[in-house]
């Protein structure tokens, strides 16, 4: 089953959704392993939580770890997984931003999900201990695929009615993953791909669309308002 929260009230203000790409190479670039890239990579992720707080973003959702990415060498996906814990483990950080919690990924009883239970737990805690914060909510994507979410969703759908013919956008919408959460506003990618990779196939429809050739690591304040910027035009 899905995790079990709070409901998230609308909040005003846009959804920006980031796809955190190019940690490695940013650790190539400067003769370090891929690990100490992703280490740099959750770093400022949380000062990019800082950012989006300040800037007035209400719902800042991130490309964790896709469902994809498990098949990545044994050592680099155990620190990526220690970095989430220690993600999640941000409370303080998190409180005294006002800054909400909330995750989508495979739930972790279904077929198919992977997360640990170290992971799951903090994932947990972390919903708990920033529930009655009223700003930003960020939203980890762990273990998450949009194709593996619109089909969960379709199959859901299905179950619930005779004939698929009735099935509408708001019946799907109802059966994603955290199905509260508003269209995606702005989509930002890093790293000078210009890919969507699975991300939020269903949310970003009406999304606008930037792509940097910035490396995760290195999306600062300037870059972020540049982002931005699209909402005005």
């Amino acid at each position: 089953m899905v995790l079990p929260m709070n409901a998230i009230l609308p909040i005003p203000g846009p959804h920006v959704a980031c796809i955190m790409d190019g940690n490695g190479r940013w650790a190539k670039r400067r003769g370090l392993p891929r690990t100490e890239g992703h280490t740099a990579g959750e770093e400022n992720l949380a000062e990019v939580v800082r950012i989006a707080s300040s800037r007035g973003i209400a719902y800042l959702t991130v490309f964790g770890f896709s469902t994809e990415n498990w098949v990545r060498p044994k050592a680099e996906v155990r620190h990526i997984l220690s970095l989430h814990k220690r993600l999640f483990g941000r409370i303080q950080e998190l409180n005294e931003n006002n800054v909400r919690i909330n995750w989508i990924g495979r739930p972790f009883d279904e077929p198919g999900a992977r997360t640990p239970a170290f992971v799951q737990r903090a994932i947990r805690q972390a919903i708990a201990d920033t529930a009655t914060n009223t700003g930003m909510v960020l939203t980890v994507a762990f273990d998450y695929g949009s194709r593996a979410e619109l089909l969960r969703a379709a199959q859901r759908c299905i179950s619930e009615t005779s004939s698929t013919a009735s099935i509408t956008s708001e019946d799907m919408q109802s059966h994603l993953y955290s199905s509260e959460l508003p269209d995606v506003d702005l989509l930002i990618r890093t790293s000078g791909e210009s890919r969507i990779s699975n991300f939020l196939l269903w949310q970003i429809a009406r999304a606008k669309v930037y792509f940097t050739e910035r490396s995760w690591p290195d999306l600062d304040a300037s870059e972020i308002d540049k982002a931005l910027a699209l909402l005005r035009k």
